[in-house]
């Protein structure tokens, strides 16, 4: 039995799929939280929202990702980054899971990714869940209803939580895998609940295939000023370093918290929605994304709830610190219409330092943005993970490496080349410590980095007086109007000042110890800032 909008001419059966059970094609978010409910796979919340716990699994698993080989792909994947999965386990993989997915329920996103239609990726999203729809629903973009009669997809995601991998079988590592074939043009996920594999699979599939389009993938967030999408500013940045709250600023336009590309057009969203963090979200602080967390079918991912109430606590991560809730863009006020912005103007490098050495801000040459593109630092602190007593630095090449299938260097050299052709400012901005490493210093304050980027992105920033760190070399203020100066100097502020030099010392060598895999593979101009 099927329901829904779909192309009659590309159901599941056209693909291989049949001897399911009932099929649900492109239901709405209302159809879609009555199934999730009918089924019992969560509850309804507070507005309208539907809470969900993902089990097990409160995170991506990006030991169980795998692209599988293919002879057009041998010479063109990181594979030191990308598990590699032969074309015979993969088939067999495949055919389990299908044979799994006999006489059960199934529903039907077809789905964009990208929202400039002469990039965008046709998606075909297959899910156990009724609420898995629904986040992909929001995450992707929505064709019109009346483009679904016609919808054929480029290539297909299966998710199905309830199939266990054997990884003898298989050629993976555990029962929870996700195998992306770039020649079947498939994706399997299987084993695990959480639903930002979903996404996250897109974006690795626009990781590998824009960059032959000459189109820079970015993990991103984006917005520009108002009525001037010329104006556009990204934000790249790990996990914590304030993406997401740095670019929902009201007084700009959001185009999308986390997934753009920069084509010769400019930039464009690849997603329909956000998929914000919620620990600590506070109304004061972020009042539009913790406004959503009472709407109307908002997934409520893995957070602590009163059961009688349904009022959701934001500072318990028992469950997990990785709580976070999906909406589609249209819920943030100030969100573009088009998820369109021109060529960015500023491109701004968020890292959360928490050895207290990194200004607040840092003005980059284009070889400088290369570096620090490359290197993708930021850092844990003690408490966040178990054994962690002092901060660790973490180098995520590219602020995303678990989704660059390509080597760092294409991504690199295109995001080089795109800031010299269209002339943009770089910056490095540092949202950590301040007067001390973690446990001695302070947070770096929120009104001072906000005062920072709305000097950068206004064009007044570059007009003050800088100095060079004589530690990495960059550009920093030495005045900005509306911040104390000492903030500005970040040796100012600790109390012992060769202290500070020795932790700076220790960082710098962290960051050359960790460039050296790129150094074979860079321009002069590159190597030159590696070695200082």
């Amino acid at each position: 039995m099927t329901s829904g909008r779909v192309n009659p001419k590309h159901r599941l059966e056209d693909q291989g799929i049949d001897g399911l059970g009932a099929v649900a094609y492109n239901l709405i978010e209302p159809q879609l939280i009555e199934a999730a409910l009918a089924r019992g796979e969560g509850k309804l919340g507070q507005g309208g929202t539907f809470l969900v716990s993902t089990g097990k699994h409160t995170g991506r698993s990006p030991k169980d990702k795998f692209v599988v080989r293919s002879p057009e792909l041998e010479d063109t994947i990181w594979w030191e980054n990308n598990a590699p999965m032969e074309p015979s386990s993969f088939d067999v993989l495949k055919a389990d899971m299908i044979a799994h997915m006999k006489g059960r329920d199934y529903f039907v996103q077809d789905l964009y990714g990208g929202a400039d239609p002469a990039h965008r990726l046709d998606v075909r999203v297959i899910t156990e869940l009724a609420w898995h729809a629904l986040f992909i629903r929001h995450l992707l973009r929505r064709p019109e209803a009346e483009a679904l009669a016609s919808f054929v997809p480029d290539f297909t995601i299966i998710n199905c939580p309830s199939f266990k991998a054997d990884p003898e079988k298989h050629g993976c590592r555990s029962e929870t895998v996700i195998a992306i074939s770039m020649a079947e043009k498939t994706i399997l996920i299987g084993g695990t609940e959480y639903a930002g594999e979903n996404k996250k699979s897109v974006f690795t599939l626009l990781n590998y295939l824009l960059p032959e389009k000459g189109i820079m993938p970015m993990h991103c967030s984006a917005n520009h000023a108002p009525g001037n999408p010329v104006d556009t500013a990204v934000f790249f940045g790990l996990s914590g370093t304030g993406k997401t709250t740095l670019s929902a600023d009201p007084s700009r336009v959001l185009i999308g918290d986390d997934e753009h590309g920069w084509s010769d057009r400019g930039t464009f969203n690849f997603e329909g929605g956000c998929y914000a963090k919620t620990i600590n979200l506070s109304a004061e602080a972020e009042p539009e994304i913790h406004a959503t967390t009472k709407r109307f079918a908002t997934v409520i991912e893995n957070m602590v709830y009163d059961e009688e109430t349904r009022e959701l606590d934001f500072e318990d991560d028992s469950l997990t610190a990785n709580m976070r809730c999906a909406y589609p863009l249209h819920y943030i006020s100030n969100a573009s219409e088009t998820a369109l912005g021109g060529h960015p103007k500023n491109v701004i490098m968020l890292t959360c330092d928490a050895f207290g050495v990194l200004p607040p801000i840092a003005r980059l040459t284009p070889a400088q943005a290369m570096y620090h593109f490359l290197s993708g630092f930021t850092s844990k602190v003690a408490g966040t993970e178990r054994g962690v007593t002092e901060p660790e630095p973490t180098f995520s090449t590219c602020f995303g490496a678990p989704f660059m299938p390509r080597r760092p260097e294409v991504y690199g050299e295109l995001l080089k080349g795109k800031i010299a052709k269209h002339g943009a400012t770089c910056w490095l901005v540092n949202t950590g410590w301040t007067g001390g490493a973690y446990g001695t210093g302070s947070r770096m304050p929120i009104k001072a980095t906000r005062a920072l980027l709305t000097a950068a992105l206004d064009g007044s920033l570059d007009k003050a007086p800088f100095r060079k760190d004589r530690n990495f070399g960059f550009e920093v203020p030495t005045t900005v109007q509306g911040v104390p100066d000492i903030l500005l100097d970040p040796r100012r502020t600790w109390d012992d000042g060769e202290a500070y030099d020795r932790q700076a010392a220790k960082l710098v060598k962290m960051f050359s110890e960790n460039f050296a895999q790129y150094e074979a593979h860079i321009d002069e101009d590159v190597r030159a800032v590696a070695l200082g």
